[in-house]
């Protein structure tokens, strides 16, 4: 509330104020300077107008200070949502200022997304998301009073509603694990369907890898790069290639994505190419960068993105389990995207502390 105030008032004002200066300088050819009443005169200058303005936002600072102090002694719960609110905005706006200015200069200079940097890809990839999640959240609220009630829906709902600009720290944690299970149940019918789908492989050597390959992780141990590769052909055409697998393949490679598999078939397999190109892509920026270069809050992103369990995994941990992921990418082409896919169940369904078999 007490930000809608600032923000109300301050727009007051600064509309009373170009009010006046319009008016001024409409009658300035007919009414001297000194047949004009003192107030007039007052306003006239830039100098007090900007005086004015700071001396409002000074007043509007010390009473929404107040405020939030008053809402900290006597309503804390309350109060840490608020905080984590107006916080949240204020990220929101830094990284759609940082968005624009990307966009800028992909349109100025004729940049493609797979020639961005590792960080401004992946700021394009994440505010994309967090803008499509927050679209319907926009447009319950366009009705007059009905803010009140997208508060309540905000408060009761945060996972479902909320981008995580608006998470609390320990909302962070939870809703990651919580998402984590959800994609991680599917590990073992994505295995099921590799397993069924290579009784119609006809190359008995690639028929034996790749059993082989589900049947090491159905077992518990994470399998070899080498051995990862070693079926590669299978995922670049029939039968695993990504507009050649099975739709309810599909259906269960989605959720490692966090996309949601209630499509039709043709519109899930022209998602998962198109996300798992990104991914793709992303992995090259990265691999010129240098995983080492990536802070620990960028590193936990990066793996719990390719579908790792990051929580309680040490910083070390981290980047080897990294650095097999783009040992791997780094080797797949574009038509081969589909066993990148898979990899999020290879590298990830028995790692230290993943959830383990589903």
């Amino acid at each position: 509330m007490a930000l809608v105030c600032c923000v109300s008032l301050t727009r007051f004002w600064s509309c009373s104020l170009r009010t006046n200066t319009r008016t001024t300088g409409l009658y300035s050819p007919y009414v001297s300077c000194q047949s004009r009443p003192a107030l007039c005169r007052h306003y006239s200058s830039s100098n007090v107008r900007r005086g004015l303005g700071r001396y409002i936002s000074s007043r509007l600072q010390k009473v929404n200070t107040r405020y939030e102090g008053f809402l900290r002694r006597r309503f804390p719960r309350f109060y840490q949502l608020y905080h984590t609110f107006v916080e949240g905005f204020k990220l929101l706006f830094r990284d759609a200022k940082e968005v624009q200015r990307i966009k800028s200069r992909m349109f100025s200079d004729g940049v493609q997304f797979k020639d961005l940097s590792y960080r401004e890809m992946e700021k394009l990839r994440q505010f994309r998301r967090d803008v499509l999640k927050a679209v319907p959240l926009v447009v319950i609220s366009i009705p007059p009073f009905a803010n009140y009630l997208v508060f309540l829906l905000m408060y009761f709902f945060p996972r479902q509603l909320l981008i995580p600009h608006f998470w609390t720290p320990k909302q962070q944690l939870e809703f990651r694990a919580l998402y984590h299970s959800l994609r991680a149940r599917h590990h073992r019918p994505v295995l099921k369907g590799l397993e069924s789908t290579s009784q119609r492989v006809k190359d008995r050597q690639l028929q034996s890898s790749l059993k082989d390959l589900c049947a090491k992780v159905q077992s518990g141990a994470t399998p070899e790069v080498s051995e990862i590769l070693a079926v590669r052909r299978l995922f670049s055409g029939p039968p695993l290639g990504i507009h050649r697998m099975s739709v309810n393949q599909m259906r269960h490679v989605s959720p490692l994505l966090f996309l949601t598999p209630r499509l039709p078939g043709f519109l899930i397999g022209r998602r998962l190419n198109s996300h798992g190109l990104e991914l793709l892509q992303l992995d090259r920026a990265l691999s010129r960068l240098g995983a080492h270069q990536l802070s620990e809050p960028e590193l936990r992103q990066a793996c719990y993105l390719r579908g790792l369990n990051s929580s309680g995994l040490s910083v070390g941990q981290h980047r080897e389990w990294l650095s097999r992921w783009l040992q791997v990418s780094s080797s797949l082409k574009d038509s081969e995207v589909s066993l990148l896919l898979h990899s999020i169940v290879f590298l990830s369904a028995n790692a230290p502390s993943g959830a383990g078999r589903h």
